[in-house]
C-alpha cells in the first residue's frame, strides 16, 4: 500500500494545488487537507465541482477554498494571489494543471499552460512562500524523458511542453534555494482515470491498454496523488525528482 501523509501532520499549513477540481489535483488537495493542511483549490471553468470537493473537504473535519483562475491569464492569476495573500504565506505550491489535448484552445496552448503559465504563476506566488516551503511539479514520464524516449505521436506536443515547463522551472532552482524553497518534480508513467488517458483513448483507441501491457502496472488517481501528497514533504531527491513506477522502458 502507498504510503499516506499522518492526519495533523500539515496542521497550521496551508496549501495551493492548481487544476485541482477533479482528478490528481482533487485527490491531492483532499489529502493534504486530511493532513490538516488549510488549501486552496484551483480551477479553471468548472467553479460547481470544485465548491463541491471543498465542501467534502469541509464536511471531513478540514479546510478548504475554492478560488477560480485562468493560469494562462496573467489578470487572473494576479487577482488568485492577492486573494490567497490575504490569508497570509504558503507552505505548499503543487503545479498539478496541465493540458493541451483539448480541442479549440490554439495550436500554442500547451506550450502556453505547460511552460509559460507554470513560471508565471510561480513568479506570482513567490512572495508568499518563504523559508521551508516546497514547490511540487506534477509531469509524466512519456514528458520527462521525452528527448530520448519517443511517445505516442497524440501525447507529443503536450510532452515536449510539459518537458519546457519543467526545464524553464528547473533553471530558477538556484533562486528557490537561497529563498529555502524547496523544488521537486513527480513523475509518472499514464494515469488511469484521468482527463489526459481518456483523451489519449479516444484519440488512439488501445493506447492506455497497450501502455499498460507494456509497463505491467499504471497506477490509479488515488494511488499517483498519495505520491504528489508525499513529494510536498519528504526530503527532496539530490536530482530534485521524485520518479513513481518503473522507469526502466524509458531512457534516461
Amino acid at each position: 500500500m502507498t504510503e499516506a501523509l499522518a492526519p495533523g501532520s500539515l496542521a497550521g499549513k496551508r496549501a495551493l494545488v492548481t487544476g485541482s477540481s477533479r482528478g490528481i489535483g482533487a485527490d491531492t488537495a483532499r489529502l493534504l487537507a486530511e493532513a490538516g493542511a488549510e488549501v486552496y483549490v484551483n480551477y479553471r471553468s468548472k467553479a460547481p465541482r470544485a465548491e463541491k470537493l471543498v465542501a467534502e473537504i469541509a464536511s471531513a473535519g478540514g479546510t478548504a477554498h475554492a478560488i477560480g483562475a485562468d493560469l494562462t491569464d496573467p489578470e487572473s492569476v494576479a487577482g488568485f494571489a492577492a486573494a490567497v495573500a490575504e490569508g497570509g504565506p504558503l507552505d505548499i505550491l503543487v503545479l498539478n494543471a496541465s493540458g493541451g489535448m483539448e480541442s479549440g484552445m490554439g495550436e500554442d496552448y500547451a506550450m502556453r499552460l505547460n511552460r509559460d503559465a507554470q513560471v508565471d504563476f510561480l513568479a506570482a506566488f513567490r512572495p508568499l512562500l518563504g523559508r521551508g516551503s516546497r514547490v511540487v511539479f506534477v509531469t509524466s514520464h512519456q514528458a520527462h524523458f521525452i528527448r530520448t524516449t519517443p511517445t505516442m505521436p497524440e501525447y507529443e506536443p503536450v510532452a515536449r511542453s510539459k518537458r519546457a515547463g519543467e526545464d524553464a522551472l528547473r533553471a530558477l532552482v538556484p533562486e528557490l534555494d537561497a529563498g529555502g524553497i524547496g523544488f521537486v518534480v513527480v513523475s509518472g508513467d499514464m494515469i488511469e482515470g484521468t482527463i489526459t488517458a481518456t483523451l489519449l483513448e479516444r484519440a488512439n483507441p488501445g493506447a492506455i491498454a497497450t501502455r499498460r501491457e507494456s509497463a505491467g502496472r499504471l497506477y490509479n488517481v488515488e494511488e499517483f496523488a498519495r505520491e504528489v501528497a508525499l513529494a510536498a514533504v519528504q526530503p527532496i531527491p539530490e536530482d530534485h525528482t521524485r520518479y513513481v513506477g518503473d522507469v526502466s522502458g524509458f531512457q534516461g
